[in-house]
C-alpha cells in the first residue's frame, strides 16, 4: 500500500501548446527563482534612479547622486597634476641641459616625455622612434638633419620644419630640377650621388654628373656631398636615406624635390614642461648628441 502511494504522480497542466504530440507542462518557477528576479528588477529601478542610466539625445540621464565616471577620471587626473606640479615646475624652468643632472627630474621628463611620444609623434615616427618610413626620419640614430643636442631637438619639437603655422619654423627647400636640367644631366647626377654613396652606378655617367652636382647641389650638400644639416641637406655619402637611396628614388628626388612638413607642437598642443619632456626622451633614445 505504501509502495504504490510513493509510486504516485501528481497530474500537473499543461500550456497548451503542444509539438509533434509533445506537450508542454505548467510548472510554476522555483520561488527562490522568481524572488531573486524580483529583486533585479528592483534594484534596476533604483540604479536607474540613483545613477546615470536612460541615454537621451544628447546625454544620459545624470541620476540623482550626480555620479560621473568622468568626473572621476577628471578627479584622478587632478590629483596626479597636483603630486607632480613641483616636477613639473622645475622642468619648466631648470636649464635644458640641467636636466639630467637631477635624477628624479630626468627620470619624470623621460618617462612623461614617452608618454607624449606615444600620442603625438609615434603616428610619424614608430614606436622609440624607430620606424623610418619613407619621408619620416628614424630618431633612434645619430643622423640628424637638424641637429641631434638637447636644445636643437627642443628648437625642432617646439616650431616643426616647414608648417605655415610658427614663422620659427626650420625651412630649406631643394629646386625641382626636372625643370632646371635636361633628362640625359639627371642621369648623370643620379649616378654620382650613387658613387657617393659607394653603391653601383655608371662610371661614364658619373664623371660628368660630378660637374652637374659641383654646380648645382654642392651649395647645400657640400662638395664632398656630406650634407649640412643645419640648412635640411642630408649626407649623401652614408647608407641613410629619407625617401629611397635607389636610382628611382633618388632620380624622383632631384626631378621632382621633397618638401616634408613637421606641425609645430609648442604652445599647443603641447605645454612647455611637454615640450621639454619629449625632447628628453628623443635624445635619450640612441642617437642624441
Amino acid at each position: 500500500m505504501s509502495t504504490e502511494k510513493k509510486n504516485e504522480k501528481t497530474e500537473v497542466g499543461t500550456t497548451g501548446h503542444s509539438w509533434d504530440g509533445i506537450e508542454e507542462y505548467d510548472n510554476p518557477m522555483p520561488r527562490w527563482w522568481l524572488w531573486t528576479f524580483y529583486a533585479t528588477i528592483v534594484f534596476a529601478i533604483i540604479y536607474t534612479i540613483l545613477f546615470p542610466a536612460w541615454p537621451l539625445v544628447k546625454e544620459a540621464t545624470p541620476g540623482i547622486l550626480g555620479y560621473s565616471t568622468r568626473g572621476e577620471v577628471a578627479q584622478e587626473i587632478q590629483r596626479f597634476e597636483e603630486i607632480n606640479a613641483p616636477l613639473v615646475s622645475k622642468l619648466e624652468s631648470v636649464e635644458l641641459a640641467a636636466i639630467g643632472d637631477d635624477p628624479e627630474l630626468y627620470n619624470y621628463a623621460v618617462r612623461g616625455g614617452e608618454a607624449v611620444f606615444n600620442t603625438f609623434c609615434a603616428q610619424c615616427h614608430g614606436r622609440e622612434g624607430g620606424l623610418g618610413a619613407a619621408g619620416y626620419p628614424v630618431l633612434s640614430d645619430d643622423d640628424w638633419l637638424w641637429g641631434g643636442n638637447l636644445e636643437e631637438i627642443h628648437y625642432t619639437v617646439s616650431h616643426g620644419i616647414r608648417n605655415e603655422t610658427d614663422a620659427d619654423a626650420h625651412f630649406s627647400q631643394m629646386p625641382a630640377f626636372g625643370e632646371l636640367l635636361a633628362p640625359e644631366e639627371i642621369d648623370q647626377v643620379v649616378q654620382y650621388v650613387l658613387k657617393l654613396s659607394g653603391q653601383d652606378h655608371d662610371a661614364a655617367l658619373a664623371g660628368p654628373g660630378e660637374t652637374l652636382f659641383a654646380d648645382n647641389c654642392s651649395a647645400c650638400h657640400a662638395e664632398d656631398g656630406t650634407g649640412d644639416r643645419f640648412q635640411g641637406a642630408p649626407n649623401l655619402t652614408d647608407a641613410i636615406w629619407l625617401y629611397g637611396g635607389d636610382a628611382d628614388s633618388i632620380r624622383y628626388t632631384v626631378e621632382n624635390a621633397r618638401f616634408g612638413i613637421m606641425p609645430a607642437k609648442g604652445g599647443a598642443p603641447l605645454t612647455e614642461a611637454e615640450v621639454r619632456a619629449v625632447a628628453t626622451y628623443v635624445h635619450q633614445l640612441g642617437g642624441g648628441e
